[in-house]
Protein backbone atom coordinates (compact mmCIF):
# COMPACT_ATOMS: atom_id res chain seq x y z
CA UNK A 1 0.00 0.00 0.00
CA UNK A 2 1.63 3.38 -0.88
CA UNK A 3 1.50 6.08 1.52
CA UNK A 4 0.38 9.77 1.11
CA UNK A 5 3.57 11.86 1.99
CA UNK A 6 2.13 14.42 4.29
CA UNK A 7 2.80 18.37 3.33
CA UNK A 8 3.08 20.86 6.38
CA UNK A 9 3.63 23.84 3.61
CA UNK A 10 1.95 23.98 0.31
CA UNK A 11 2.31 27.16 -1.79
CA UNK A 12 0.15 27.51 -5.13
CA UNK A 13 0.59 29.09 -8.50
CA UNK A 14 -0.94 32.85 -8.94
CA UNK A 15 -1.26 34.66 -11.81
CA UNK A 16 1.34 37.98 -11.34
CA UNK A 17 0.77 41.17 -12.64
CA UNK A 18 2.82 40.48 -15.91
CA UNK A 19 0.37 37.07 -16.42
CA UNK A 20 1.03 33.49 -16.42
CA UNK A 21 5.02 32.97 -16.20
CA UNK A 22 4.18 30.01 -19.13
CA UNK A 23 3.44 32.66 -22.05
CA UNK A 24 7.58 33.80 -21.68
CA UNK A 25 9.11 30.24 -21.49
CA UNK A 26 11.19 28.83 -24.13
CA UNK A 27 11.73 25.67 -22.69
CA UNK A 28 9.05 23.10 -20.75
CA UNK A 29 9.23 20.09 -18.62
CA UNK A 30 8.84 16.66 -19.84
CA UNK A 31 8.83 14.27 -17.42
CA UNK A 32 9.31 10.22 -17.70
CA UNK A 33 6.85 8.36 -15.79
CA UNK A 34 8.84 5.31 -15.94
CA UNK A 35 11.87 6.79 -14.31
CA UNK A 36 9.90 8.85 -12.13
CA UNK A 37 10.31 7.54 -8.52
CA UNK A 38 7.53 10.20 -6.96
CA UNK A 39 10.17 11.77 -4.86
CA UNK A 40 9.00 14.77 -4.42
CA UNK A 41 11.71 17.05 -4.83
CA UNK A 42 10.75 18.76 -8.10
CA UNK A 43 7.23 19.80 -5.97
CA UNK A 44 9.93 21.03 -3.40
CA UNK A 45 12.09 22.78 -5.85
CA UNK A 46 9.57 24.43 -8.39
CA UNK A 47 10.26 28.63 -7.67
CA UNK A 48 6.83 29.52 -9.16
CA UNK A 49 4.54 25.88 -7.49
CA UNK A 50 3.81 24.73 -11.32
CA UNK A 51 4.21 20.85 -9.77
CA UNK A 52 1.06 19.02 -7.47
CA UNK A 53 1.85 16.83 -4.98
CA UNK A 54 1.28 14.05 -7.78
CA UNK A 55 4.09 15.24 -10.02
CA UNK A 56 1.55 16.70 -12.75
CA UNK A 57 3.33 19.88 -14.15
CA UNK A 58 0.92 23.17 -14.98
CA UNK A 59 2.46 24.97 -17.99
CA UNK A 60 0.48 27.72 -17.53
CA UNK A 61 2.53 28.60 -14.70
CA UNK A 62 6.00 26.93 -15.49
CA UNK A 63 8.31 29.43 -16.30
CA UNK A 64 10.70 26.64 -17.91
CA UNK A 65 13.89 27.54 -15.65
CA UNK A 66 14.83 23.37 -15.48
CA UNK A 67 15.29 23.46 -11.68
CA UNK A 68 12.81 20.50 -11.61
CA UNK A 69 15.19 18.59 -14.23
CA UNK A 70 18.14 19.17 -12.67
CA UNK A 71 16.87 18.25 -8.98
CA UNK A 72 15.30 14.80 -10.37
CA UNK A 73 17.97 12.50 -9.04
CA UNK A 74 16.33 9.95 -11.43
CA UNK A 75 16.68 12.16 -14.50
CA UNK A 76 13.25 11.56 -15.57
CA UNK A 77 13.03 15.52 -16.26
CA UNK A 78 14.39 16.95 -18.95
CA UNK A 79 14.02 20.14 -20.79
CA UNK A 80 12.41 20.03 -24.89
CA UNK A 81 12.42 23.46 -27.03
CA UNK A 82 8.57 25.07 -26.29
CA UNK A 83 7.05 25.28 -30.54
CA UNK A 84 5.58 27.94 -30.86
Amino acid sequence: MKRKRRRLALSEPVEGASGKTGSWRTYQPLVNRELCNQCGLCVLYCPEAAISEEQEMDLRFCKGCGICANECPKKAIRMIREER
